[in-house]
């Protein structure tokens, strides 16, 4: 990682050693908790809610790199293939598959079979249909969980249950939870990053957010442009200026950590600051794609035709390079344009079409791109959706919400690539086999990096909160 310069070292004069710094800051917890940030080579201060911390168990995976796939892609056209679909297609779904539950708009059609071919894919023989040719590539990388549930069928609360083990709004997101468990191993960047296509999902920011934990843990969202945030750049006249008015607000933080004591809240302010003008040096640089070489340029696709393709591969491109800096929880959404997300209750061709030509190249780039630079081995990877797809058709040319069974995959460090688990009836109606839910989806996660999800507990109105809540296991059959 680039070692970055004593943040003081900016504006004249500064401080010959950390002692100095500690006392030029202010005195106490919260100037610990701005030393922890002013220098790539500083101690582990327990004060500084970013700092490393050490996981339950041993792990050689270090990050998480979230492909959220907004809106809820249909399983039954991409990796789950069901035969029956094309047997029964255009029949009444309710005469060949039986009960129905109610759907989000209960506009139940016929049984709709896949619009695209599905061919075995690699030495493991995954299902995987037209739409994805280039993760068609590296299939034996990833492992297949074919019987994730959600109990929510609409978008909101199953992104909140996405994201937070929870279907209400205000919980931690499970970025934060990654962070308040581990930390991360930047100094200049925050810890857990969304990088945003140009679409906040329903749900909104609250998706990415810190809930009861400290604010510090929150998502900071990235655009995949030049400027990804504002304020990036100075809007003083001069350094001095901004010097004065960082100590000001400063003073000010110190102030009210005096009254109030060691106050979580004061001290991730006094961090957020520090880290937003830590950013003003690492953004610019992490956004400065011009060292890239032009094979990887074309391997991400930032030289397609179709512009969504361009945006999600700088996204993935970009990913790569928060690995690279220590950054611990990476998520990507979709570039809006492609009909209504993945959400496609009709122009299912025509919607599918476009979301997979965004990402499937890009995806596919950054499994051969982690490996290539050695990083797959400590990098997980995780593609999901809030829930899939109906069977049967909604109108003529679209699917229904489908939360009863849906497919999630996972690759790089302590994955077992080319594995499958689970599985749906012979319609991808209901999960059948290895039923799963979110909840052991995040246990899982939680594990690979070396943390156990029912010791990561936070206590808050009462009682010890945790991610997983009193839920989870392991998916055991995708972990090497």
């Amino acid at each position: 990682m680039k070692k970055s310069l004593h943040h003081c070292g900016r504006f004249g004069s500064r401080p010959t050693n950390r002692r100095e710094m500690l006392q030029w800051c202010a005195n106490g917890f919260g100037a610990l908790a701005l030393s922890t940030l002013s220098s790539a080579d500083a101690p582990a201060f327990a004060s500084g809610p970013w700092n490393p911390k050490p996981p339950h168990f041993q792990s050689r995976v270090k990050n998480v790199i979230f492909l959220y796939m907004d809106g809820g892609p249909s399983h039954v056209d991409t990796f789950d293939y069901k035969p029956q679909l094309e047997k029964y297609d255009g029949k009444d779904p309710r005469q060949v598959i039986g009960k129905l539950a109610p759907t989000q708009f209960d506009a139940v059609g016929k049984v709709l079979k896949s619009q695209w071919k599905f061919s075995q894919r690699g030495k493991a023989g995954h299902w995987i249909s037209d739409l994805f040719p280039y993760l068609s590539e590296v299939s034996d990388d990833l492992a297949m969980i074919k019987s994730m549930t959600s109990k929510f069928s609409e978008h909101t609360s199953a992104n909140y249950f996405l994201h937070t083990g929870n279907g209400l709004q205000g919980k931690p997101s499970m970025g934060a939870w990654f962070g308040y468990g581990l930390g991360t191993e930047n100094q200049d960047l925050p810890g857990f990053v969304v990088l945003n296509g140009g679409l906040i999902p329903p749900g909104g920011l609250d998706c990415f957010g810190s809930g009861f934990l400290p604010s510090a843990y929150q998502g900071s969202v990235f655009l995949p442009k030049a400027q990804p945030l504002a304020n990036i750049r100075p809007s003083e006249s001069t350094p001095q200026l901004q010097k004065t008015k960082l100590d000001l607000i400063r003073q000010f933080d110190q102030q009210t950590s005096g009254r109030l004591g060691a106050d979580p809240e004061v001290e991730a302010a006094i961090q957020n600051y520090e880290t937003a003008f830590e950013m003003q040096t690492a953004v610019p640089e992490l956004m400065d794609l011009s060292g890239e070489s032009a094979e990887t340029k074309r391997l991400y696709g930032l030289e397609s035709d179709f512009n969504n393709t361009k945006t999600f591969g700088t996204q993935c491109l970009l990913a790569r390079r928060l690995v690279e800096r220590g950054v611990r929880f990476i998520e990507l959404t979709c570039p809006g344009g492609n009909g209504d997300r993945w959400d496609q209750h009709g122009g299912l061709i025509d919607g599918h079409n476009k979301n997979c030509r965004t990402v499937d190249q890009p995806i596919a780039a950054l499994i051969k791109d982690l490996k290539r630079t050695g990083l797959f081995d400590s990098t997980l990877v995780v593609w999901a959706g809030e829930f899939g797809r109906t069977p049967f058709a909604q109108g003529s040319n679209g699917r229904d919400h489908n939360p009863f069974g849906f497919t999630v995959w996972m690759a790089g460090g302590g994955v077992k690539g080319g594995a499958s688990v689970g599985a749906t009836d012979e319609w991808g109606y209901r999960a059948v086999e290895n039923r799963f839910e979110i909840h052991d989806l995040h246990a899982t996660m939680l594990h690979l990096l070396g943390v156990d999800h029912t010791k990561s507990t936070f206590r808050f109105s009462g009682r010890d909160m945790r991610l997983t809540d009193v839920h989870g296991k392991l998916i055991k059959e995708v972990i090497a």
